[in-house]
């Protein structure tokens, strides 16, 4: 742990001084963290060389988690998504449940010694998406507006629809081997969903008053606006827990909250937003890092072709399946449902989930399975999807030009 600090620091340097010259390249910053962080952890140099159990790796995992999750439901605008809401509403109401029923019967298949709890739960798990993962996906203005806007929406909605269901399936897990009773894990449930909204809606309301009421008197420097987003994350975070709430629904439920107000009140976003996505990035990289240093070298160990053929199997028939089934109906082209299909990184919700796994470790009778194969999942994911979005995403920009449709406009330049 003496240099695990100063080392994260140096590669954190380090990739800022080529940021600029890897963007827009397959070399993406996900790729660079997690393949940096695996050649200093435990298995390879051993200077990051902190337990994935260790109180540090869940406190970065978590704050991370809660900053993307207020940040990403702070950004939506379902006002303006009203004529663009068909693609997300359908990768999110039709897409999500039946990739998770997939991703269920795939893991039944593929990972026969898990039990069917197990089997949901690694579905769940490997649900969410993650468009940090294909920056240049969301991120090209080339790109038709409908399909950026629709991955971006996805990406940003399905982290805080898969925290419920997480926290159940787990209970229910938990519960089928023995490690807690029914009646306890469906109060827990309870208490960690309600609590975490109550946590969630008090910490927007009293972050949306302070930034309206205080901006409206030019009481308000606009320095200090800039935390306002970042301390309301916070406070639902650390406000839930305490109770026996989930602090992810929390900050899930105070930006939505938050959002919806500052909206409300037509307050300027400029002096409001850019801090929490800036603190969520960096932590994010420095999440990656300790992914690669502390839970991808062990869960290599445990590489068997079985874990390697789920992880495949999640990425494209799991996802790109119910991705086409979504979108019955909508007569899309061919091109347009393989990027779709294919486009459905996994990143850091899943990483969270596993730290969370990890936390009270043995009450899954597989849970060594379960957890590397996640992991494995995720690295696969890292790798290509941050290599193929660049090319791709310039790839279909180019086709959806030249067979131009009312839909296939440029988007403007938004950030996630």
């Amino acid at each position: 742990m003496t240099w695990a600090l100063p080392a994260i620091a140096v590669v954190l340097l380090g990739f800022a001084g080529i940021s600029r010259r890897v963007a827009g390249t397959p070399i993406t910053a996900p790729i660079v963290f997690t393949v940096t962080g695996l050649l200093l952890g435990v298995e390879a140099a051993g200077v990051v060389d902190v337990h994935a159990t260790a109180e540090i790796v869940k406190l970065l995992a978590e704050v991370t988690l809660a900053l993307v999750l207020f940040s990403d439901a702070a950004h939506v605008d379902l006002a303006e998504l009203r004529t663009e809401i068909s693609l997300p509403a359908r990768l999110l109401g039709i897409g999500l449940p039946l990739t998770i029923a997939a991703g269920f019967g795939a893991a039944a298949i593929v990972l026969g010694d898990l039990a069917w709890p197990e089997a949901l739960l690694l579905a769940v798990i490997l649900a969410p998406t993650d468009a940090a993962l294909g920056q240049a996906v969301v991120t090209l203005p080339v790109l038709p507006m409908r399909i950026r806007q629709g991955l971006n929406v996805e990406s940003g909605l399905n982290d805080g629809i898969c925290v419920p269901l997480f926290l159940i399936v787990l209970a229910i897990a938990q519960a089928e081997a023995g490690a807690i009773g029914d009646g306890a894990a469906a109060r827990l449930v309870a208490e960690q969903i309600g609590y975490g909204v109550v946590a969630g809606v008090v910490a927007g309301v009293l972050a949306a008053t302070v930034l309206v009421t205080a901006g409206r008197r030019h009481a308000l420097d606009p320095l200090w606006a800039h935390t306002v987003p970042v301390t309301a994350a916070l406070l639902a975070y650390t406000a839930a827990v305490p109770l026996g709430g989930s602090g992810f629904i929390a900050a899930f439920v105070g930006g939505l909250t938050f959002g919806a107000l500052r909206r409300r009140a037509d307050v300027d976003d400029d002096n409001a937003g850019h801090m929490i996505d800036e603190t969520g990035d960096l932590f994010s990289a420095v999440t990656f890092i300790v992914f690669g240093a502390v839970l991808l070298g062990p869960a290599l160990g445990g590489l068997s072709w079985a874990v390697l053929g789920y992880a495949v199997v999640s990425l494209t028939v799991v996802r790109m399946i119910p991705v086409a089934l979504s979108l019955v109906g909508t007569h899309p082209r061919a091109p347009t449902l393989a990027f779709l299909g294919w486009f459905g990184p996994r990143g850091l919700a899943t990483i969270v989930f596993v730290i969370l796994i990890l936390e009270e470790p043995g009450e899954l009778p597989h849970e060594e399975l379960l957890l590397t194969t996640a992991v494995i999942t995720i690295a696969l994911s890292v790798l290509a999807h941050g290599l193929t979005a660049a090319p791709l995403a310039a790839r279909y920009a180019a086709w959806a030009r030249a067979h131009p449709r009312p839909e296939n406009r440029p988007a403007p330049d938004t950030r996630r």
